[in-house]
């Protein structure tokens, strides 16, 4: 079936854009539909955190007043990656200069990789993974550079805090927001392996700024679980993803998929890249590949699941009555076996605790 007949013309629209500034796109300047509704692919836009992407990609003679908004936040979201990139040279600066191992995930080392600029991918914070034996250490640095623990609340439950969870939230007063990892799942069945200590690339971000982020098995890993997680209902994560696969050939992609399956990725690997191929056609030239994931009926269930997800109205799925209810019975079936199920329940219900204790 046709993206056409699945999506509106503004999202559709909205995956033409993306698809526009991925790194290796060879695709033409994609031209806005005349009945389109430019305040709903505003409204899109925003929801899906893919404004600049979308801004970059229009053709500006061609755009009427009700989509400038989106050259606003194009110009926003450039300018708090530029502070994102300046507060992530000092953090590096100082981790090193400490000893101390770390990685750069997602946000602007992804940006990278993916997009033609990095300064379009949309991102609120930093995410910092590091080794759980070095979290005092960084706690304490990250507190010298300004920051101030906000989840959780108090600075003696941070240990404990981490124990189940893979990250904390700090921030500073001018509000830019940091994610400590210690892990990069809250399930520690799903890639178990893959820490600070797994392969890295080094990503130039610019001529002086050079971050240390997972290499590409790892990541191809890490970014399918991470959309999993949420049943990726924004369009920003699997744009992503798409974008660091775009022009693999059929034998590399299978390389990366049978490595993540090694690595404890699931199910969420067949996921994203049935999820990528039905937005943006990233099988097109691997059909033994696709051929193969879509005889997983539990894959093809997972697929359908984050189709609807990323499909449905712009509202926060935390926002509506059992808006998160498909996120939460889809994270089951992200590994087989009876184990997993149960140790995801349990992992589930004790977050719905700490949430109420928060």
């Amino acid at each position: 079936m046709s993206k056409a007949r699945l999506f509106s013309p503004e999202f559709v629209l909205l995956l033409e854009c993306c698809r526009w500034n991925f790194a290796a796109s060879v695709n033409d300047r994609p031209t806005p539909p005349a009945a389109i509704d430019w305040a709903k692919l505003v409204q899109l836009a925003r929801f899906h955190r893919v404004q600049a992407l979308v801004w970059n990609a229009l053709p500006k003679d061609s755009v009427p007043p009700e989509a400038r908004p989106l050259a606003a936040d194009a110009q926003l979201i450039a300018a708090n990656n530029l502070a994102i990139a300046r507060e992530c040279a000092g953090l590096q600066r100082n981790l090193t200069d400490h000893g101390l191992l770390h990685l750069f995930v997602k946000g602007l080392t992804v940006g990278a990789l993916a997009y033609r600029s990095p300064m379009l991918k949309m991102g609120w914070d930093i995410d910092l993974l590091i080794d759980p034996d070095d979290l005092a250490a960084v706690a304490e640095l990250l507190e010298d550079r300004g920051y101030g623990l906000r989840l959780p609340a108090r600075r003696r439950d941070l240990e404990r805090w981490h124990a189940g969870s893979k990250e904390s939230v700090w921030s500073q007063p001018n509000g830019l927001h940091l994610e400590l990892h210690t892990r990069l799942t809250d399930n520690e069945s799903l890639i178990p392996t893959v820490d600070v200590s797994s392969p890295i690339r080094v990503v130039q971000l610019s001529h002086d700024l050079a971050l240390p982020t997972l290499g590409p098995e790892e990541l191809f890993a890490y970014l399918a679980v991470h959309g999993a997680s949420s049943a990726w209902f924004r369009l920003k994560w699997i744009s992503d993803f798409a974008a660091l696969i775009e022009c693999r050939t059929e034998i590399e992609m299978g390389e990366l998929y049978r490595r993540s399956q090694k690595l404890g990725a699931g199910r969420s690997a067949g996921q994203a890249l049935l999820l990528a191929d039905r937005l943006f056609g990233s099988l097109e030239g691997a059909p033994r590949l696709r051929a193969e994931l879509e005889t997983e009926p539990m894959t093809r269930v997972l697929v359908s699941g984050a189709m609807r997800m990323i499909g449905r109205r712009p509202v926060d799925p935390t926002d509506e009555w059992f808006g998160t209810f498909a996120i939460h019975w889809t994270q089951f079936l992200l590994l087989p076996g009876l184990r997993f199920k149960t140790g995801e329940l349990r992992r589930q219900a004790m977050g719905l605790m700490r949430e109420r204790l928060i």
